[in-house]
């Protein structure tokens, strides 16, 4: 048995979820992914990057784990290894003062998809575009079914990734950098979003700098060096 914390809406999926086999989609040293009821889901070693739709563990590495996981009882079991949910983990983001009514002009020439790697750039940017809005509590309905339309074009973790942002779940780094915004702390934020994944950080930032510039603009904000 692994001990894991995960966001309530993870626990929810996994409750639900009928028993048999799942897909793996992708094993790394630090995390693995798998497709559970048509969202993803991932495990999380102790220095991963927290997704919104994982289950974080103290482990330093997965590499002991075999490739296989299936569903028993609502419990998720990876390598044989059930993970037994001790904790519930936060993964909304702060609320951001605003007097806006209307959203953001989205960044240009995004197109769901777009880019290389597990979260392709263009969704990196519109994840963090979508979730200010809703740290913001502005609603962005025909974005939101437009992007929903188009999941089938990129990965299922990037896919899974713009649901939670429509559902005002980010990483930690990105609520952080939501709440240090315009003060002081803004400059170590940004360094610590920037350092997500090889362009994920940046390309949130982005999405989250162009909607918080409309939405909350007496926030004066920055870029760190």
């Amino acid at each position: 048995m692994l001990p894991v914390a995960a966001p309530p809406r993870v626990r929810d999926l996994l409750r639900a979820a009928p028993d048999g086999p799942v897909p793996v989609l992708h094993r790394g040293p630090v995390a693995t992914y798998v497709e559970v009821s048509g969202r993803c889901v991932g495990l999380l070693a102790r220095d991963a990057v927290a997704v919104p739709c994982g289950l974080r563990s103290d482990l330093p590495r997965l590499d002991h784990l075999s490739p296989l996981a299936a569903m028993r009882g609502g419990v998720l079991h990876v390598g044989g290894t059930p993970l037994r949910i001790g904790r519930l983990v936060d993964v909304r983001v702060p609320v951001v003062p605003s007097r806006a009514t209307a959203p953001a002009p989205l960044p240009t020439s995004l197109r769901v998809g777009r880019g290389g790697g597990l979260t392709p750039y263009d969704d990196d940017v519109l994840a963090g575009w979508l979730v200010t809005h809703r740290a913001a509590g502005v609603a962005t309905d025909d974005v939101d079914h437009l992007v929903r339309a188009l999941f089938r074009r990129t990965t299922l973790l990037s896919a899974t990734l713009l649901d939670c942002a429509m559902h005002g779940e980010a990483l930690p780094e990105l609520a952080d950098w939501l709440a240090a915004a315009g003060t002081p702390a803004e400059d170590d934020a940004t360094r610590a979003l920037l350092a997500v994944g090889h362009s994920s950080g940046r390309g949130m930032l982005h999405g989250a700098t162009t909607a918080l510039s409309h939405l909350s603009p007496a926030r004066r904000i920055g870029t760190a060096a």
